[in-house]
């Protein structure tokens, strides 16, 4: 992990929503200090149970969003790409964090107190837009997870994933960000049958792996098998 204290807004090469507010709020008085820190592939970002101190932005890598479950099961609910806030789903109403958020690569992210940007929140109406879009896609997110555990059988899960890292990367050809374990805990399924599942795809010529890369082959089948579970 690489701290990088006192980054002044108007230097950062992305420019968020919170320094666009800002912007409006004060043009003149926008070089609010943050916090940059640059993560290793597999470090934590913020821990289940942990407090929520700081609204934190995504600049750049990916990480992944899970639940840590009894005796390290986890389910992943998501991928967050550059862009996405992290935290969000804890930003106004719970002190803590009820999931845990990890660097699936190098990953660098924006600090910025959590009290400015609850102010910002009530008296910016743009901004209270865009952050309740954002809480939007992410509720959105979760409860499609919610869904396809309770409805779909494991190779609907597995296919489910693959569709949804290849809508992620922008192509049906991809290099997997995840270890087997992840894939599986992405899909509500085990490591073993991660692996039982991208292997019998490969046989029926629906998908093809080799090492980390993944191409969908066929990606109307894939889809069948996600709908019908």
């Amino acid at each position: 992990m690489k701290l990088s204290k006192n980054i002044k807004c108007e230097s950062c090469l992305y420019k968020c929503e919170i320094f666009s507010s800002l912007c409006r709020r004060a043009p003149k008085a926008v070089d609010i200090d943050t916090i940059h820190v640059t993560y290793k592939r597999h470090e934590q970002i913020c821990r289940q149970g942990n407090d929520v101190t700081h609204a934190i932005f995504l600049l750049s890598g990916s990480a992944k969003l899970y639940i840590e479950g009894i005796n390290n099961h986890n389910i992943i609910l998501y991928i967050m790409r550059p862009g996405d806030y992290i935290g969000l789903l804890s930003f106004f109403e719970s002190p803590h964090y009820f999931y845990s958020i990890m660097a699936l690569e190098e990953s660098s992210i924006c600090m910025i107190d959590l009290e400015l940007v609850k102010e910002l929140y009530r008296e910016d109406h743009e901004l209270l837009v865009s952050l309740n879009a954002a809480f939007g896609r992410s509720v959105a997110n979760i409860m499609n997870k919610l869904i396809s555990l309770n409805q779909k059988q494991i190779r609907g899960r597995i296919a489910e994933s693959l569709l949804y890292l290849s809508k992620i990367h922008g192509s049906h050809q991809f290099q997997l960000g995840l270890t087997r374990r992840e894939l599986g805990e992405l899909s509500g399924i085990s490591e073993e049958n991660a692996v039982r599942l991208l292997s019998e795809l490969k046989k029926e010529r629906i998908i093809d792996v080799e090492n980390r890369e993944i191409t969908i082959l066929d990606p109307r089948i894939l889809q069948k098998i996600c709908e019908v579970g």
